[in-house]
């Protein structure tokens, strides 16, 4: 990081902002093509942090997922814009997330319920939650494996 006075290296302040984050930004790559898809996401910390995701069951990302599954990933919260007199003065504060991994599909139906009630979690629900099993069928679960992570806050 260019900016090293900026970085946030203390995880619970990177848990804090990802706690803040209504959503995950994967950044997918096969043969030199990027690809990159906004996703909501659920965090579980402890000693192997990891996300989940849930999609439909086909599709470009998933194509791409299974030829590599390597990624990187970006979340952000807390954006204040502030003008300045002169154009470069401007500037947004802002706290992110980046960080890097493998993805992997979560077929196991134990841990893809898991997984879903964390994303459910995240974003204000509480308890046991019970699924359609219609619905369950055509829901794929991802599990991002993450190997390294890194804030920022302006």
């Amino acid at each position: 990081m260019r900016r090293r006075d900026r970085e946030i290296t203390d995880i619970q302040e990177i848990e804090e902002i990802i706690s803040g984050c209504d959503a995950c930004r994967v950044a997918i790559a096969n043969e030199n093509i990027p690809y990159i898809v906004t996703m909501n996401f659920g965090y579980v910390g402890g000693k192997n942090p990891h996300l989940y995701f849930h999609c439909a069951t086909g599709g470009k990302k998933l194509d791409m997922i299974r030829n590599n599954n390597f990624v990187c990933f970006e979340m952000d919260t807390d954006h204040i814009i502030y003008k300045g007199e002169k154009e470069c003065d401007w500037g947004m504060k802002y706290s992110s997330i980046v960080g890097y991994g493998k993805i992997f599909f979560v077929d196991d139906e134990t841990e893809k319920k898991s997984g879903l009630g964390h994303i459910m979690n995240h974003y204000g629900g509480s308890g046991n939650y019970t699924y359609d099993e219609r619905e369950f069928a055509r829901t794929k679960v991802l599990r991002l494996d993450i190997s390294e992570m890194s804030g920022k806050r302006k």
